[in-house]
Parts: structure tokens; C-alpha cells; sequence
């Protein structure tokens, strides 16, 4: 009897050797480990740092119309390996050069001895990206991708801070889902959302081990956007957009021409929030997809809507706020809604002459609509007709307009990406830079569309015009996205508010109020990222703001050299640095009801260097000072709630 269970034993364990296939592949520090397994056939994947584990057995492979390439695969015993060293530049993203090296390794899949897909696994000291490239099968050229079995699961105990996804054809005029729903933090694992799982970015706590940041880049017209779904025993597993989405126009599947790629999946991590914040992976790993038709600028802004709303948008407000443009050295306005009704196209071309003439360019709002949602605002039915934009773009190039911001989008598959896609290459060809709103989140497009500026995709300033809940959790919401939305993309929040009161005579009793200090908006301006930016200022801030607020809004950058995290935690507070040139901003908010206190190290300063400090009392009301730095290079923060600080060289 117990020979007969020595045989057994023995024959499981041969069983499993011969089932059972793994590689490795290391981060050029080492510290980094990626296991590919397959075992009875059904690929995997996990990921340890520095001995720990951050992600389990995870699955891997698709669904096509051509295969089920998920089961019965074989891993190739060969492997090609290569060492990623590149540099490249980009004076829009939080660094503007960036030094790329990851250790790349490319393995292949078989299915009945036939080769299916690659698997391509790129991995640098903080970052793995990896996507599959598909092959043709009897003579099949294209393919249709009906579901990724691609997942990740993460350990037990980890604590998740998640944005849902939404319903389809909701929200205003049915333009949802547009990445523009509520974040929780520090929530349990074993959920999906409100049932249609989570957008990207997807970032995790896993226990005291350190956090882990998931989401995809290189999306274009080739793939449909996708999202998480929450499974259970801690699986997230790759989603494609719902029927519903663009009022059921469009298929949810992906389709690609074979041999061809998916997007990059990305996951970042770290024992701290270091690598998070400061992560470039969603830029290092793809190409430009066209050149540039000449070089754009990235610059400040203002826009009258945030605080007087659609009646605003007449010939002699938008020329009010070009001459406060003018005044704050701002090198352009944002005309936003129904100004080819209210101001008119003849108009728009002497405000766009008038802005010249005092070197003030404008932007022009576009409701992207063709057939997909009910939003009334115009110009409508333009830009989603490659005709009507090309001539449209012609007019705005033959005036001088600087760039658009085209809304109401409301999807993420194919056709929708297509769209963002043609809009920004039609755009390039006149020399025009495109910003979206009521869109879907930034997947590399900074890298890979020269004329790309920004992209909303969270809950924006908007929101704290429209409600005091919205103002009231302003701090908190500030504190998580450069953590998870603005770490991965260009985020057009549009705040840094001066108005006591959202409304445009900035007074009492008419619309929401402003809880958060005047430090606080000076420390968004340098948190949230973004090449180009419209900031909430206002005419009258000329006069009822204070005049280091004004004067630090004059001057502050939207381009970047370089970021460091500093400290924080996503929700409650954050303090980071940024720099450009040689001049270094450091900026921390405070979203907790008691008094934060913190000694940081600023070793990016020179001791005894003389810094511009400006902060808030317990009254929250700021202040401007000169405070010179010690030899130690330390320095003691204390930042109440809703306030900030903000420290410069």
C-alpha cells in the first residue's frame, strides 16, 4: 500500500514537471522578477519585488474568431532577448527627458504546433509592459478578438482605490461613460463597481508591502479601449467596452490585421508611491504615430466658462478675458460652448485678430456628436465628419486659432478610438493642438500625437461649479490623482480657482463655495500636470485676489524637467516636486481635518539657499515669505485642511 503511494506520488510530480514550463525575466537591477508558466497548458504570469510577491498567477492569452488562443499552448523553449537603452524628449509630459532601460524578452506561444502569439514583456527596475503579437492562421489575415483571458491578481488583503466604470448612455444628454465617476480608497477587494468594473488607472495597496498601478498604452484606432472587471479571489480581468456605449453604434470587439499588436498592458510598482507618481512607462514603450507639422506650444491659459457658465460665451466677455490673458503674460483663451451661435464665425475671427494682436491665441470648443449622444451644445455634427473638420480646420488655420477642445465623446471602442485618432492627425496637418473633454483616458497619446494637449477624464473643475458636495471634496479628490489619473497622462482639471464663489461676479449666495485656500489653488497648479492649462482666474482676481496669488499665477510653469514624490498617501495628503530649468517647485496639499506636519528633505536644494515660501495659517488665510533653507537641507511643513504650501527657489 504505501509502495503503490511512493509510485503515485512520484508519477504526479513527473506529470507536473512535463506540464509545466516557467521563464524569467529580471529588471536590469535585479529586483524586479516576472515568472511566465505554463502549466496543462494555460499560460500565466506573476510578478515579485525584492522577494515579495505583488502579483499572484495571473492568466494570460485571447479568445479570437480564429482561435481560442487562452488553452492548450505550448511555451517555446527559445526566447529572444534584448536590452532596451533609449532616450527620447517630450517637453509635455512630468519629465522632459527621460532615460528608457528595460530588459525585453519576446515568447512564443504554440497551439497544435503551430506558433499563435508572441508575448512581449518589457521590464525596467519599476515598470512591466507587455502586449501580444497575433499571427496569421490558414491563411486568415484578420482577426477579431472576442475577449482576453488576460487578468491580474493580486494577494489577499490588498485594498483597492478604484474608480467604477458607468452605465451606458447616461449622465447628461447620455454622453457617459467618460472616466468622470467618484474614486474610493482604501476599499476591499471581491467587487466590480457598480457591475461594469473599474477604468484605468487601477491602483492597489497590497498590504505593507508596497502599491501597484495598472492600466494600458498605445491604444489608437488599431484596439478598442478596455477596462478591469472585478472577479473574485482577487482577479481583475481585462474588459472590452459595453454594447451600449456610443448608443450602441460601433462593436465592442476589437478587430486587428494579422501578423498585428494589442495595446501594452503596464503595471508599476514599488515598496512606496515613489514609482507611481514618477513612472514614465506609459510613454517609453510606444512610437510616434505621425510627425509633428511643426512645433507646438505649450502654454497658460484662461476660459470665462468655469465660472459664468454658456451665457458667457459672447464677443465681449471672451474679449475681456483677452485682455486678462494679456495681462497674466497667458498665451491664449478657451472660447467654449455655442459660440458659433452667440458669437459667430465672422466675430470669432476678429477676437482671434484682436487676441493677436496682443499675442493671445484662442481655443475653440467643439461638440464631437455625430450619432452618439444627445448633447445640444454647438458647434455639433462638425468634427466627427472627416470633410466638414478638414474644412473647418482650414478656416481655424487661416485665422490663427491655436488649438480645440472637442467634447462629449462617451466610449471606448474601436470606431470611438478611431475617431480620436483621425481628429488628431486631420488637426496636425493645419497645425492645430486638440484637447478632450467628456473623453476616455490619455493611453500614451502624448508620445505618440504630436499635437496632443490634454485630455479631462476625471471629475473636473466643472464639477465645483455645479455643486458644494463637489467643493467640499476638493481636497480629498486632489490628493488621489497624482497618484492615479495624472499619473499616467496629461489631465485637463482646469482649476486653481481665486473666486471665493463660483459664479462670475465671485459673490455670496449665488452658486458653490471655495473651501480649499488660495495657497491650495497655487499647489494644484504645480500638482496636477498638464502642457497646457486653463486655469479658473478670473478679471476680477486682477484686483480681489491677493497679489502674491496673482503673481505666482503669472509665473508658474505647465512644462516640466523633472518630478520627485515626496511623501503622501492617495486621499490624504501629497507633497512633490517639480521642476523646470533650474528652479524647483515643491507643492503640498492637506485633505485631512487635522493639522499636517511634516519634516522633508530637499536635497535637489543647496543649503542655505533662499526660497519663496507661501502658506497658510490655521484660518487658512496665505502668506508670501522669504525663509532660507537650512544646511541639513530640511524642511518643517505644516499644512492644515484644505490648505497647502507651496516653496520656491
Amino acid at each position: 500500500m504505501q509502495r503503490n503511494m511512493f509510485l503515485t506520488l512520484i508519477f504526479c510530480l513527473t506529470i507536473g514537471l512535463v506540464n509545466a514550463q516557467e521563464k524569467l525575466v529580471t529588471s536590469p537591477d535585479g529586483k524586479l522578477v516576472v515568472s511566465v508558466l505554463v502549466e496543462n497548458g494555460i499560460p500565466t504570469y506573476g510578478i515579485s519585488y525584492n522577494g515579495k510577491q505583488f502579483l499572484k498567477k495571473s492568466p494570460l492569452g485571447l479568445e479570437t474568431n480564429i482561435g481560442n488562443f487562452s488553452q492548450g499552448l505550448v511555451l517555446s523553449e527559445k526566447a529572444d532577448q534584448r536590452v532596451i537603452d533609449e532616450t527620447y524628449e517630450l517637453p509635455n509630459i512630468k519629465q522632459s527627458k527621460v532615460h528608457y532601460i528595460a530588459n525585453e524578452v519576446v515568447f512564443s506561444f504554440l497551439k497544435e504546433n503551430k506558433s499563435v502569439f508572441n508575448l512581449i514583456f518589457r521590464v525596467s527596475n519599476n515598470d512591466v509592459a507587455f502586449r501580444y503579437k497575433v499571427f496569421t492562421q490558414e491563411q486568415r489575415l484578420v482577426c477579431v478578438v472576442n475577449k482576453e483571458a488576460t487578468g491580474f491578481v493580486l494577494p489577499e488583503g490588498t485594498t483597492t482605490f478604484l474608480c467604477p466604470q458607468s452605465k451606458t448612455m447616461v449622465g447628461f444628454a447620455r454622453t457617459m461613460p467618460s472616466y468622470e465617476t467618484p474614486y474610493t480608497p482604501d476599499a476591499p477587494m471581491g467587487q466590480n463597481g457598480g457591475g461594469e468594473g473599474y477604468t484605468f488607472p487601477c491602483l492597489f495597496k497590497v498590504n505593507e508591502k508596497g502599491w501597484v498601478l495598472i492600466s494600458e498604452t498605445g491604444v489608437g484606432s488599431q484596439y478598442c479601449g478596455s477596462r478591469l472587471i472585478g472577479q473574485p479571489d482577487g482577479l481583475y480581468s481585462i474588459g472590452f467596452p459595453m454594447e451600449g456605449e456610443n448608443n450602441g453604434n460601433g462593436t465592442a470587439a476589437p478587430g486587428i490585421v494579422l501578423p498585428g499588436y494589442t495595446p501594452w498592458r503596464t503595471i508599476t510598482l514599488g515598496e512606496t508611491l515613489k514609482p507611481i507618481v514618477e513612472t514614465t512607462v506609459p510613454f517609453d514603450v510606444v512610437e510616434p504615430v505621425f510627425e509633428p507639422s511643426q512645433k507646438y506650444r505649450y502654454s497658460k491659459g484662461s476660459w470665462s466658462w468655469i465660472m459664468k457658465m454658456d451665457g458667457a460665451t459672447v464677443y465681449d466677455v471672451q474679449k475681456q478675458y483677452i485682455d486678462f490673458s494679456a495681462a497674466m503674460g497667458y498665451e491664449t483663451v478657451l472660447v467654449d460652448a455655442l459660440w458659433d451661435t452667440q458669437i459667430g464665425r465672422d466675430k470669432i475671427a476678429e477676437l482671434a485678430q484682436y487676441g493677436a494682436g496682443k499675442n493671445v491665441a484662442l481655443f475653440l470648443w467643439y461638440n464631437s456628436n455625430g450619432y452618439w449622444n444627445d448633447a445640444p451644445q454647438g458647434p455639433r455634427g462638425i468634427i466627427d465628419n472627416t470633410i466638414s473638420r478638414r474644412k473647418e480646420l482650414a478656416w481655424m488655420k487661416s485665422i490663427g486659432i491655436r488649438g480645440i477642445k472637442v467634447d462629449f465623446f462617451g466610449g471606448d471602442k474601436q470606431v470611438t478610438m478611431k475617431l480620436y485618432e483621425d481628429i488628431l492627425y486631420d488637426a496636425n496637418d493645419f497645425g492645430i493642438m486638440v484637447i478632450f473633454h467628456g473623453c476616455t483616458l490619455p493611453r500614451g497619446w502624448e508620445r505618440m500625437f504630436p499635437n496632443y494637449a490634454a485630455s479631462e477624464a476625471v471629475l473636473a473643475s466643472e464639477n465645483l461649479h455645479f455643486g458644494q458636495r463637489s467643493c467640499d471634496n476638493e481636497a480629498f479628490n486632489a490628493c488621489l490623482h497624482p497618484f492615479i489619473r495624472n499619473a499616467i497622462g496629461s489631465m485637463d482639471f482646469g482649476g486653481s480657482a481665486l473666486n471665493k464663489f463660483y459664479n462670475g461676479q465671485n459673490t455670496p449666495n449665488r452658486g458653490s463655495k471655495r473651501i480649499t485656500s488660495d495657497v491650495f489653488a497655487l499647489a494644484t497648479a504645480v500638482l496636477f500636470q498638464s502642457g497646457v492649462q486653463h486655469f479658473a482666474l478670473a478679471p476680477n482676481n486682477l484686483t480681489d485676489a491677493p497679489e502674491w496669488a496673482i503673481n505666482f499665477m503669472k509665473q508658474v510653469p505647465t512644462t516640466w524637467d523633472e518630478v520627485r514624490f515626496i511623501d503622501g498617501y492617495p486621499g490624504k495628503f501629497v507633497v512633490l516636486a517639480r521642476r523646470q530649468g533650474e528652479k524647483w517647485y515643491i507643492a503640498g496639499i492637506n485633505a485631512q481635518k487635522e493639522l499636517l506636519t511634516l519634516k522633508i528633505k530637499l536635497p535637489m536644494l543647496v543649503g542655505n539657499t533662499e526660497l519663496m515660501v507661501y502658506s497658510d495659517d490655521a484660518q487658512l488665510n496665505g502668506k508670501a515669505s522669504s525663509v532660507k533653507l537650512g544646511k541639513k537641507q530640511e524642511f518643517d511643513l505644516s499644512i492644515p485642511s484644505n490648505g497647502g504650501v507651496v516653496i520656491v527657489n
